[in-house]
């Protein structure tokens, strides 16, 4: 949108910018000038639309150099120990029409340096002179509401008074026979605040507070010392090329290329500046580092860095070299990089130099988009007076020859537009070029595809300038570059030899394919794998991948790891990938673990599952009895996948569960609790699993499920919520009462079991027999069911409270469904409701339930609530009259000896037979005596 430029005539300096030049019309347009921050009047605005505009933008000092941030547009302009930072503004004529301007917002003082070079980028500063580089960070602080007028960052050590006066005697003592340096210094981070450089910032504008600077943070300081060994002049060995690279958020790279964002965020910066010989990168965002040093083969003039290439320019040559900026930004994006997810060549990786081009009188390099533009000075050569012969010039004895330089000759100034080679051509290059290694895998060529690799990479990241079939392209391309990773690193024993995983999952390869691209040796020599590939394989059978190998591929498989890793065999075996292995192949292979000393439970149980795919069941029988039920559940806990298998995202049962499940439910019951304990096995995993291994749908509940939580009730598992496993348990109870459905398989614990084995059951209360006794139609399919619930809810666990909506279906007009719900109000302490409640239903079972719950503060109930109660309901006589009237006694005889007599005569009613309560009239009057 604009053209800045600092500009000289007749020996004044002027700063200004070009704009809307978009707009001229014809040629010969007027051009407006104006100075900036100034208000267009009214009836100028309109004649803006067809005119550019310069901008002129006064200063007290003369800019030295200037630097335009690549984000936002504000422009950072250098002078004299201090910048002053332009912010850029439009302003809106109408709707379709708006007009550039700037604003001074800020200065930033700096004492004792004098920017060479400068470079902005959305608050980072990066200031050059000849031999020091200093980067900081402008911060805004939106808590700060008043206006920054001085420092808000003072950086001022004693060290600062030390350099003071050296400087002051080097500038007494440098003669023409003495230069006196300051020694180098590297100052990264926090530390870069010793530097003893000065930085006040001084607010001239009014931004918005929220995107004001306030105060700065030190990044990064480095002075350097001249080095006399390149035997140049002092003055030739200066810093040059200082540039500040902003890499942004992609998105991450994804299966299908898309960005999660199409908004600019910054991701990572990176820092270049160099001297005539070395350059060196800094990443200067969440960590300052050095990241890569650039040794030139000659004196260069000027470079610049590129988000794939860094370009320099000597005096004849175009140099290109790598960079590691992608490689440091992708691991700042990415949370799964470095991990058997993702992987990255690291970025210190050495530098390397991919092509040299040849110029005449190179004098200065820019770059945009995938172009170089060069500038170069063909100087006029000086030329003989007359014409001799090769012979005549070449002789030692001819000193006549005098040169002159034409005085009409000008320099030659040519401008080179170059194309760099497309990320594309250049990738191929590299693979055909590392196909000479193609027996023989070395560093060499892992370094060789790395370089390729990255630069694929960092194309994509640089998202924005590529077309869409250019980056579907690339991606084919990131993908295959990953391929031959993984497959340098598959068959290269080194130490980074695990990163075929990394790189095989990025190329997108199947398992079957990255097989195919092994070279199998012939069955008469031995055939070695490296590590590299066996992790791979290994890791991959581990991950229950959706694909099955065929059987010529899985026989291979398995004969790899016979010979490099036998120990795995019974984990191979039980991958589904492996289904379409050969059964008399498998067991070839764990029979020869015997001879190796390799028998174990783990290798008992492979040998039994592959008995019974192959049929053999008698096999399969010799192998289980080799071991206890208690010792093969361990071996369970060793291989999960010999009874659970994920393909397609679903839970599988195997075949040897199945087998176990009509054979040895118990064992398998035990076997899926200790893949629980041992965290091999989820809670909701578990559940389906017997489900799906039961053909239930999700709504029914197979026995063997209920016998599970069970076990788990008894095993106490530290992972299980205790009250959630109590309430699937009672409400699959109370279904199967409500139903009368009794279990579709024998349940594999009884009550008594479950009370002895477990706390969480307790013993059922002694008035329930007497309730349930009551019922002689009691139907015994369910009498277990009835008898678990009612010791559950006796148990010290569980909460009544939480159940009790879920009681209704279970009817009180049976008894079964009477003692669950009289058992819950008794625990929930309504016992006036149960007293009422067995008086009417069950009258023999008032005394044994009295006996038991009317204690301590409610005994109280025996003569305040069950004895006007009986009397009352002797009175009506009826059938039940026996049964009162023997509660009724029962009842006097407690209270007899509970209360004094004069209480005794008060609860007793006034309309009763006196010869019924004398006996106990007398016994309470005599029983203080007796005492």
């Amino acid at each position: 949108d604009y053209l800045v430029a600092i500009e000289e005539k007749n020996k004044a300096t002027f700063l200004r910018a070009y704009v809307n030049w978009r707009s001229k019309k014809t040629e010969n347009s007027r051009v407006c000038i104006r100075m900036v921050g100034h208000n267009v009047e009214a009836p100028f605005r309109e004649t803006f639309r067809d005119q550019m505009s310069i901008v002129e933008m006064p200063l007290s000092e003369a800019p030295l150099c200037i630097s335009c941030c690549p984000v936002k547009g504000d422009l950072l302009v250098g002078c004299t120990n201090k910048l002053v930072l332009f912010s850029l503004k439009y302003q809106v004529i109408d709707e379709e029409f708006s007009v550039l301007d700037f604003e001074r917002s800020l200065i930033v003082h700096i004492d004792c340096i004098s920017p060479v070079e400068i470079s902005f980028c959305v608050g980072y500063v990066a200031v050059m002179s000849d031999l020091e580089v200093l980067i900081l960070k402008l911060e805004s602080d939106p808590r700060n509401g008043e206006r920054v007028n001085h420092h808000s960052h003072k950086t001022h050590t004693p060290g600062k008074h030390t350099e003071e006066d050296t400087g002051n005697k080097t500038s007494q003592l440098e003669t023409d026979d003495f230069v006196i340096c300051q020694k180098p210094m590297e100052l990264l981070g926090e530390k870069s605040e010793q530097s003893g450089l000065l930085v006040t910032l001084e607010s001239t504008g009014w931004a918005d507070e929220s995107t004001k600077y306030s105060h700065v943070q030190h990044l990064l300081y480095r002075r350097f010392t001249p080095d006399i060994s390149f035997y140049s002049p002092s003055d030739e060995i200066k810093l040059h090329s200082l540039h500040l690279l902003p890499i942004y958020h992609t998105g991450s790279l994804t299966s299908d290329g898309k960005n999660l964002s199409q908004e600019k965020e910054l991701l990572s910066l990176f820092c270049f500046f160099s001297l005539p010989h070395v350059g060196y990168l800094y990443m200067v965002v969440k960590s300052v580092e050095l990241m890569s040093i650039y040794q030139y083969p000659e004196k260069s003039q000027q470079a610049v860095l590129t988000p794939q290439f860094l370009h320099v320019i000597t005096s004849n040559n175009l140099q290109c070299f790598t960079v590691r900026c992608s490689a440091a930004a992708a691991r700042e994006e990415d949370p799964y990089m470095d991990t058997t997810l993702k992987a990255c060549p690291p970025v210190s990786l050495d530098v390397c130099a991919l092509r040299i081009q040849l110029f005449i009188g190179l004098k200065a390099i820019c770059h945009f988009k995938n172009h170089i533009i060069l500038l170069t000075k063909a100087e006029p050569e000086a030329v003989p007076e007359r014409k001799e012969s090769p012979k005549r010039l070449l002789s030692r004895k001819d000193t006549s020859v005098k040169n002159r330089i034409p005085p009409a000759v000008e320099a030659g100034w040519n401008l080179y537009i170059v194309n760099t080679v497309s990320p594309m051509q250049l990738y191929k290059e590299m693979v055909d070029y590392s196909n000479t290694y193609k027996t023989i895998k070395t560093q060499s060529c892992i370094h060789l595809l790395s370089e390729a690799h990255l630069l694929v990479r960092a194309a994509l990241m640089d998202a924005g300038q590529l077309e869409p079939g250019e980056k579907a392209e690339l991606l084919e391309a990131f993908k295959e570059s990953c391929g031959h990773l993984g497959d340098c690193y598959s068959r290269l024993d080194t130490q980074h030899s695990h990163l075929a995983l990394p790189y095989y999952k990025m190329s997108g390869l199947t398992m079957a394919e990255v097989l195919a691209r092994v070279d199998w040796a012939v069955d008469s020599e031995p055939q070695k794998y490296e590590k590299g590939l066996i992790f791979y394989i290994n890791h991959s059978l581990y991950e229950n991948l959706d694909e099955e190998l065929s059987e010529e591929l899985a026989a291979k498989v398995v004969q790899m790891f016979h010979v490099t890793e036998p120990k795995q065999l019974p984990h191979v075996l039980c991958s589904p990938s492996m289904k379409n292995i050969n059964p008399l192949t498998a067991l070839s292979y764990l029979n020869k673990l015997d001879t190796y000393g390799f028998a174990s439970i783990l290798v008992i149980l492979t040998k039994a599952a592959v008995a019974l795919k192959m049929g053999n069941i008698d096999m399969y029988r010799n192998e289980m009895k080799s071991y206890s039920e208690m010792k093969l559940a361990c071996g369970f806990i060793l291989e999960p996948r010999l009874l659970i298998q994920q393909r397609k995202g679903q839970m599988v049962p195997t075949q040897l569960a199945a087998h176990l499940r009509e054979t040895q439910p118990g064992l398998l019951v035990a076997a899926v609790l200790g893949l629980q304990k041992n965290n091999k096995i989820g809670i909701e995993e578990a559940d389906s699993f017997f489900k799906v291994l039961c053909g239930q749908d999700e709504d029914t509940i197979p026995q063997l499920l209920v016998d599970f939580w069970e076990a788990q009730l008894v095993a106490c598992l530290p992972d299980v919520v205790l009250q959630e496993l109590c309430f699937k348990l009672t409400s699959q109870y109370i279904w199967r009462l409500s139903k009368r459905q009794p279990p579709d398989t024998t349940p594999l614990q009884t009550s008594e079991d479950l009370i002895n084995a477990c706390s969480h059951f307790g013993l059922i209360y002694p008035w329930v027999d007497v309730l349930i006794s009551s019922d002689s139609l009691a139907d015994k399919n369910y009498k277990e069911d009835l008898s678990k619930l009612q010791s559950l809810i006796c148990g010290p666990s569980f909460d009544i409270a939480s159940i009790i909506p879920f009681l209704e279906p279970l009817s009180e007009d049976t008894v079964a469904g009477l003692s669950v719900h009289v058992l819950c109000r008794t625990r929930l302490r309504e016992y006036e409701q149960c007293l009422d409640t067995l008086l009417e239903r069950c009258p023999q079972a008032v005394i044994p339930y009295a006996n038991h719950e009317l204690k301590e503060e409610n005994r109280t109930l025996w003569w305040k609530k069950l004895l006007p109660e009986l009397c009352q309901r002797i009175k009506c006589g009826g059938e039940k009259y026996q049964l009162y009237l023997t509660s009724l006694k029962e009842v006097l005889s407690i209270v007899a000896v509970e209360l004094e007599l004069r209480d005794f005569l008060n609860v007793l009613p006034e309309d009763g037979t006196a010869s019924f309560f004398l006996p106990y009239l007398l016994y309470c009057s005599r029983k203080k005596s007796l005492t």
